[in-house]
């Protein structure tokens, strides 16, 4: 009994052992988690643990800032930039474009003349260039405006000098050089010193050549603050004009003349457009643009299309085209109803004069008289102390019969010959 009673005791103490061991491994352990846990606490007051705490405090305060500037009672703000942001694009594409014109304008006052015997001289200045447009057959046109609101001689001369005021009849060549057509515009200038000559062959439908290759011939002869094109058979007061540009003198890019908007014609007539189909649908109308019969132009824009000749468009009516070259710029339109006046005939009015004779107590006799007389557009602001600058009739596109009515119009509708020298500009 003894003997397996010592057994059963030497059994017990190799488990007692090893639970006593397991329980030590346990407890360091855990001893050492707690001492890596705990002990590893980093020091408050460390200058390490101090600057990564402002670090995250400024980051902190960086993003409050954004999310307040996010807000969305900042809305009309964030608006108000955008505002300012899209005045200021139109501001610098307006500048651009000024300032493309503008260099366009410098470059050409800079260029030189070559005259005939090779000297080099600077363009002439002028305040306004005007050219009236004629034929070789208009000569009696010519010389109905010579006789009426075109000075001659001297005074063209003085005006010229004086007044910075320059006009000539402009006319191109004759597709045989040096015809019997060119000769007498030879012989004729001779005797006036009124003409420009174009490198142009002439034909009325090459109008619009006609008027790119004039502003180009002009710009390089004359440095000028305006270029004017009027045709031969309209009436024009030249104080009421110079005045008239006067008033637009500090603007930079204008177009002046009696804006219209007429339809565009396919059928075979005498202004037929032959690119009618650029123009949309069948009855739509033209741009708006000044009537052909006369319109003024500033320094700038007569500048663009010397410049940029070989690239500007036609299109079978003059003043179609001329309106087209300037439909993409910055151009200001003024549309003067001045300038296209009618001319006498005007409307037809009826004066009735009633006199009562009494021929005793008991009968008194009455006398209807009619007086019919008429009275223009232009004829009755004359009168009024404020003549037009232009004038001529619709229906023929110009005075019609100027040879035998320019005369006429001018007594009656012009502002007298001394206006021209008294003008303000």
């Amino acid at each position: 009994m003894k003997a397996k009673g010592g057994a059963a005791g030497g059994e017990r103490r190799p488990v007692l052992s090893r639970t006593i061991l397991l329980l030590c491994a346990c407890s360091f352990g855990l001893g050492m988690l707690f001492t890596d846990r705990f002990g590893a606490m980093p020091d408050l007051k460390s200058p390490v643990v101090a600057q990564r705490r402002r670090q995250e405090e400024e980051l902190q305060v960086v993003s409050e800032d954004f999310v307040a500037k996010t807000k969305p009672s900042d809305d009309r703000d964030v608006m108000g930039e955008v505002a300012k942001t899209h005045e200021a694009i139109q501001y610098l594409d307006k500048s651009i474009t000024t300032l493309q014109m503008e260099l366009a304008a410098r470059r050409s006052r800079h260029e030189l003349l070559e005259s005939a015997d090779g000297v080099r001289q600077e363009r002439k200045k002028a305040f306004v260039v005007i050219g009236i447009n004629t034929a070789f057959s208009s000569k009696k046109r010519r010389d109905s405006v010579r006789e009426t609101w075109m000075p001659q001689g001297e005074k063209l001369k003085k005006l010229e000098e004086e007044k910075g005021v320059v006009i000539r009849f402009m006319i191109g060549h004759s597709p045989a050089s040096n015809s019997a057509l060119d000769q007498a515009i030879d012989v004729e200038d001779a005797i006036h010193h009124d003409f420009l000559r174009l490198d142009h062959v002439e034909g009325y439908h090459k109008l619009s050549a006609k008027t790119k290759t004039f502003f180009s011939t002009a710009v390089a002869s004359w440095d000028a603050d305006f270029y004017v094109k009027v045709d031969d058979d309209v009436h024009v007061n030249l104080g009421m004009l110079l005045t008239t540009l006067g008033r637009h003198k500090l603007k930079p890019r204008v177009y002046i003349g009696c804006m219209k908007s007429g339809p565009v014609l396919s059928d075979n007539s005498k202004y037929h457009e032959p690119e009618f189909w650029k123009f949309g649908e069948d009855g739509n109308k033209y741009f708006r643009h000044a009537t052909g019969q006369i319109y003024a132009i500033s320094k700038d824009l007569a500048t663009y299309i010397s410049v940029n000749k070989p690239l500007l468009h036609k299109f079978a009516n003059e003043d179609v085209s001329l309106g087209a070259w300037f439909i993409g710029l910055d151009v200001e339109h003024i549309d003067d109803r001045d300038m296209c006046c009618g001319t006498p005939p005007g409307q037809f009015l009826s004066v009735v004069i009633i006199y009562t004779m009494h021929v005793s107590e008991d009968l008194a006799l009455t006398f209807h008289f009619w007086n019919g007389f008429d009275i223009s557009d232009c004829e009755w602001k004359a009168q009024a102390g404020n003549a037009c600058v232009a004038s001529f009739d619709w229906r023929c596109s110009g005075v019609c019969n100027p040879v035998e009515r320019l005369k006429d119009v001018h007594m009656r509708c012009g502002e007298g010959d001394e206006a021209i020298w008294s003008a303000s500009f």
